[in-house]
C-alpha cells in the first residue's frame, strides 16, 4: 500500500514556475514507476510525465517537453515536477500516481495509487 500526498500548487502568472512535490509512504518506493497527471475543468485526466525506478528514464507528453522536468529522490520517498514557462493551458488539478509496473507506462489504468491532487492556476 502506498499513500501519496501532493503539495506545491498555487497561482502563478504565465511564464512563471512552480515545483510540485509528492511525498509517498511505504518501504518499496524505489520499486514504483511514478507519474504526474492533470485534469483541467471539463476535460479528461491527461498524462503529463513519468519516471522509472532509478530516475534515469523519463517520459513526457509533447505539450510539456522542454518546460517540465520530473525527478525523484528515493531516499526521501518523493517525486517532483518542476514546471517552467507555465502557460494558462497548464491550469489544472495535478495528481501524482504510482505504478507497480517495471517500466514506464502512460495509461492511467496502469497506475495503482493516486494522490488527492493539487491545484495549479496560471493567469494570463
Amino acid at each position: 500500500q502506498v499513500q501519496l500526498v501532493e503539495s506545491g500548487g498555487g497561482l502563478v502568472q504565465a511564464g512563471g514556475s512552480l515545483r510540485l512535490s509528492c511525498a509517498a509512504s511505504g518501504r518499496t518506493f524505489s520499486r514504483y514507476v511514478l507519474g504526474w497527471f492533470r485534469r483541467a475543468p471539463g476535460t479528461e485526466r491527461e498524462f503529463v510525465a513519468a519516471i522509472g525506478w532509478s530516475g534515469s528514464s523519463t517520459y513526457y507528453v509533447d505539450s510539456v517537453k522542454g518546460r517540465f522536468t520530473i525527478s525523484r529522490d528515493n531516499a526521501k520517498n518523493t517525486v517532483y515536477l518542476q514546471m517552467n514557462s507555465l502557460k494558462p493551458e497548464d491550469t489544472a488539478v495535478y495528481y501524482c500516481a504510482a505504478s507497480t509496473s517495471s517500466t514506464i507506462v502512460v495509461p492511467s489504468h496502469f497506475y495503482d495509487y493516486w494522490g488527492q491532487g493539487t491545484q495549479v492556476t496560471v493567469s494570463s
